[in-house]
């Protein structure tokens, strides 16, 4: 799918996520929809007068045929990008699981239905019936119906186990009530399936008349005020436990709105700085600790914590994880912020045939900082994995053990092959590392299956062209050591195992870097290592592009000017 496409269908899924409150043009196509479900059904309406039938029949046709027309395109478009709207509605059998929901069998049924009276010799009277249903659409607009809907779902264990409850107290009264009055009017009592009838009647007012055999004995009396009284409780526990629900969605949204105020106001601490003593850059700061944020923002650790669990942009990280634990570190808490949108995390298509890749972003955001800035200053496309489904069992993408492990994994995998279909493509994963300080190398290439092995010539190796990376290899000995009195290893300390996430790739060519971590955590110039590391990529895989510099890292965009979500990607 070409990236015009998936951008269009992206904003398509914005439109269709059913809220109100999003940006200005998405609000008014979703108004535009519920006012042509309001004018659909006032049509349908006007159309059971025969006189304004015969006066504006055409008028009411054009009316009808608009109607369908459109909402043809817009339930075809809302299948189309469910997927986006819903993980659980990816694929062909996802996207029969959405027509099955609520909505999408109102969708269904309110329009396709109208075509079939061409095909089939059908009354369109009968078929047009069937619109009425389109008015229940609105109800996925609507707060009151939303909450209603969460409140029933969230207490619907109890009110099945008071209504198996009621209906075992009921069965037993009902046969008791058959015994004691079969002896009375054995006419009337004839088998147990009268008293059953009379008592379950007797909750819904016996409408139809269908169960009028009251009870005549003193005991069936009796049991009738019971099956009064349990037609009370029939009605008052759902209420009750519906009433309870309501408030805890209520006090739970109220919550959740807080959080989305919290999460805004910690994004707004990632204002843009520069790098004034190296690069002259501005750039999204790598962390804000949480005692910045509680001073400057006035979150307690508990807001800023609960902010960050409920937030799609921000990750906590312990900056002692940078460090090696013989060097005993200090613990100190961080929020990180990071950019998403995709269901893994984040990939950014730049039309280059390097594409960095961090496959840790969970578990080391701020290594996933340090690529994405490298792809950023490189030109580089990016993909990250940043979320996790089981924070207390991470999956890192780096080595895949089992591709099942995670439902996104198969999306990751597609992404980076997608990206790197052009002919001498790259593939670069980049992971932080945490040797002890005295270690005499900093940056780690690994591309061999052995550890210490620095040749060229391993057949599992997933390198073609061995004279590009060594161009590349040597350029950045010489910078790095001359420069930042950094030093590079080949494998020395780390090797690609037969897990590694080469093996599930489709690249040219694909290397690991490994970089000590507390080089781009702790050090001043880690926006000028970070430069150069993109800087020397370019010179050796992609020398006849000429890149520029991303234009709000040379000059800053007043306003906007604040964490991920601001930088031009």
């Amino acid at each position: 799918m070409s990236d015009k496409i998936q951008s269009f269908k992206r904003e398509l899924s914005r439109v269709f996520d059913d809220n109100l409150h999003t940006k200005q043009w998405h609000n008014y196509v979703d108004y535009a929809i519920i006012g042509l479900i309001i004018l659909s059904t006032v049509e349908v309406f006007l159309s059971t007068y025969d006189g304004i039938v015969e006066k504006y029949g055409l008028w009411l046709k054009v009316v009808d045929y608009f109607t369908i027309a459109f909402f043809t395109v817009e339930v075809t478009l809302r299948i189309w990008c469910a997927d986006l709207i819903d993980d659980k509605y990816k694929g062909f059998w996802g996207r029969v699981r959405y027509c099955f929901s609520f909505y999408g069998l109102i969708d269904i049924l309110s329009t396709y239905p109208f075509y079939l009276h061409f095909i089939f010799p059908m009354p369109y009277v009968a078929l047009k019936a069937l619109r009425i249903a389109r008015l229940l659409r609105v109800f996925r607009y609507l707060k009151a119906f939303n909450v209603l809907s969460r409140a029933m779902k969230a207490k619907k264990d109890e009110m099945w186990v008071s209504l198996q409850f009621l209906v075992i107290i009921t069965l037993l009264l009902s046969f008791v009530l058959f015994f004691v009055e079969h002896e009375a009017q054995p006419e009337v009592y004839g088998n147990g399936w009268t008293s059953v009838l009379w008592a379950f009647a007797q909750y819904i007012g016996d409408p139809g008349g269908f169960a009028d055999t009251p009870p005549i004995t003193v005991t069936g009396r009796i049991i009738a005020c019971i099956i009064g009284v349990l037609g009370i409780a029939i009605f008052a526990v759902p209420a009750g436990l519906i009433g309870s629900a309501f408030s805890e969605v209520m006090e739970k949204d109220e919550q959740n709105e807080k959080s989305k105020n919290h999460i805004d106001r910690i994004v707004h601490s990632f204002k843009f700085d520069k790098d004034q003593q190296h690069t002259n850059l501005f750039y999204v700061p790598r962390y804000q600790p949480i005692s910045t944020i509680t001073t400057r923002k006035f979150l307690t650790e508990e807001q800023i914590i609960k902010a960050v669990e409920l937030s799609d942009c921000l990750h906590l990280y312990n900056l002692a994880s940078a460090v090696n634990t013989a060097d005993e570190p200090v613990d100190k808490l961080v929020v990180v912020n990071y950019l998403r949108n995709t269901p893994y995390g984040t990939c950014i298509d730049r039309g280059s045939k390097v594409t960095i890749v961090s496959t840790s972003g969970f578990a080391e955001p701020m290594t996933s900082w340090f690529a994405y800035h490298i792809a950023k200053l490189g030109g580089f496309n990016y993909v990250a994995k940043e979320v996790e489904l089981d924070p207390d069992n991470p999956v890192t993408y780096y080595n895949i053990a089992d591709e099942s492990a995670c439902p996104n994994l198969r999306l990751f995998l597609d992404d980076i092959n997608r990206l790197t279909e052009k002919p001498d493509s790259w593939v670069i994963p980049i992971l932080g590392a945490t040797g002890l300080k005295n270690r005499p190398e900093q940056l780690h290439f690994c591309y061999n299956s052995t550890k210490g092995d620095e040749s060229y010539d391993d057949p599992k190796s997933h390198i073609r062209d061995y004279a590009t990376f060594d161009k590349m290899y040597r350029e950045m000995e010489n910078v790095m050591a001359e420069k930042f009195d950094y030093h590079l290893d080949k494998n020395k300390w780390y090797a690609v195992n037969a897990q590694n996430i080469a093996h599930h790739l489709n690249a040219d060519n694909i290397f690991t870097l490994r970089v000590e971590s507390r080089l781009f955590v702790f050090e001043n110039t880690f926006l000028a290592f970070t430069k150069q590391i993109a800087d020397s990529f370019n010179h050796a895989f992609e020398p006849e592009i000429e890149k520029q510099l991303p234009p709000e890292m040379l000059k800053r965009r007043i306003g906007n000017d604040f964490g991920m979500s601001d930088y031009i990607n």
